[in-house]
């Protein structure tokens, strides 16, 4: 009888991984992904490229300029909507939801995701903090606890379908070549600070009795590449649904506030822009955020006394420290804790440690996607230079592959808001608070003393 239980439960895991490439959100995720990224790199090796379709709202001052805007790419707007309807409805279907209740709410989600999108581009945005993914989990939130939306159309805010396509997209934008382009200095630097900011956030957060999954992510978000990294790594341990967005707001707090202090500290010590650019992008959470400070930093040099530099060192020493140094991390953690959170904090249901086969059942395929995709692309631009990577690469290749990830981002944050109600966030209370802000303040201190000591001549040489 053992024996017979034990050849019928093979065989109902034999049936059940077959059809996991066709009934698994993880699956469609990277289908998806590698799809576009694909089609991505077939198109540019022949001379075109897929921007066409990959559309994005352009910056505005007036309401007349994105009017026009609209009117001018209205095609590529309905045309990006059907690609998209197309493809995640698809696996929508796939995966049993009704297409009658997924499409037209995916319809309602496309709209305000486009409204956001081009909020977000509204040339004062930043002065105002208006951040598309502070603006669609507000939002969302704001819809989601007046009851403004029937409950059926939760049908199309997939919120875990959304981010894992993008985190794969994800995976296409960050090339291992830049590992290499950052240098030795750069990433020895991010990793430290990723490092050490993931530990102090994660066992504070142990400390003060918060879930695994919770702290893991919450340190994600802290240590690599702020919103993205707390969605991948959420995803990744199987955090809970109230999670990411706990530590997308904290995130989001603390970028904001960066934003103006940096800059003044620098500026009060003086620092070269070089060395406040490395300790912007040490210290800073978001990239867009991060960006904001170190130009507005570079606006100093030649116009306040005692700031030397270019503002060009301050930009690109940002973008060594954080774009490249410290969001490369987010496959290497994902990998990693996906590993830890499946066999070391899940329970199998029976006393004993999951097997090697129970390992990849449940181990989150999208992480695979996301690994390659940065291998493809990663092989595509491996005779360039960084120089040849920015000029060629980026505006055919990497920038629309980029443009489709940020639109599913946007997906995932709306859906984030729709899908959450406040007393939900409330259950944690202030424990995630301090957990992350304890990775604030080592952080800040930490990357402060490795770019204003430590590496102090490189960066100022920059």
């Amino acid at each position: 009888m053992a024996t017979d239980a034990r050849a019928t439960g093979q065989i109902l895991r034999q049936t059940t991984n077959k059809n996991d490439f066709l009934r698994k959100e993880d699956w469609w995720a990277v289908w998806l992904g590698l799809g576009l990224t694909i089609t991505a790199v077939l198109l540019f090796l022949q001379g075109a490229s897929i921007k066409w379709l990959a559309v994005t709202p352009k910056k505005w001052s007036t309401v007349a300029e994105t009017l026009a805007d609209f009117q001018a790419s209205a095609a590529r707007y309905l045309a990006l909507f059907a690609l998209w309807a197309v493809l995640f409805g698809v696996g929508a279907r796939a995966l049993g939801w009704r297409l009658r209740e997924f499409l037209p709410s995916f319809v309602f989600l496309y709209v305000i995701s486009l409204v956001i999108f081009t909020l977000g581009q509204w040339t004062q945005a930043d002065h105002y903090n208006l951040e598309p993914p502070l603006v669609a989990l507000l939002l969302g939130l704001l819809i989601a606890n007046t009851n403004l939306l029937p409950r059926w159309m939760d049908a199309g805010f997939r919120v875990e379908y959304y981010v894992k396509t993008g985190i794969v997209l994800l995976g296409a934008t960050l090339p291992f070549t830049l590992i290499i382009w950052a240098g030795p200095v750069a990433i020895f630097q991010a990793s430290i600070v990723s490092l050490v900011t993931f530990g102090v956030i994660y066992f504070v957060g142990i400390r003060l009795g918060l879930d695994r999954r919770l702290a893991a992510t919450l340190g994600a978000g802290g240590a690599i590449c702020g919103v993205s990294g707390s969605i991948a790594i959420a995803g990744a341990v199987g955090a809970r649904k109230q999670d990411a967005p706990i530590a997308i707001t904290l995130v989001i707090f603390w970028a904001i506030i960066m934003i103006f202090a940096l800059p003044l500290v620098s500026k009060a010590l003086g620092l070269p822009t070089g060395v406040a650019g490395a300790w912007i992008g040490t210290s800073e959470f978001a990239d867009a955020a991060g960006l904001a400070a170190a130009q507005a930093y570079g606006g100093y040099a030649g116009h306040v006394p005692g700031i030397t530099g270019t503002a060009d060192a301050a930009v690109t020493s940002f973008t060594l420290m954080k774009v490249i140094g410290r969001d490369v991390w987010i496959g290497i953690w994902a990998f990693v804790l996906s590993i830890v959170a499946t066999t070391r904090w899940e329970s199998t249901g029976v006393d004993r440690k999951p097997d090697a086969g129970e390992i990849w059942r449940r181990f989150p395929k999208f992480v695979i996607g996301f690994l390659l995709a940065s291998l493809i692309i990663t092989f595509v631009t491996a005779s360039a230079s960084y120089a040849q990577f920015k000029s060629t690469f980026t505006p055919d290749l990497v920038g629309p592959i980029k443009n489709f990830r940020t639109w599913a981002f946007i997906f995932c944050f709306l859906s984030i808001g729709l899908t959450t109600r406040l007393r939900e966030l409330a259950v944690a209370g202030w424990r995630p608070f301090w957990a992350f802000s304890s990775g604030v303040a080592v952080n800040v201190v930490l990357g402060f003393v490795l770019s204003v000591v430590v590496f102090y001549s490189y960066w100022s040489h920059l």
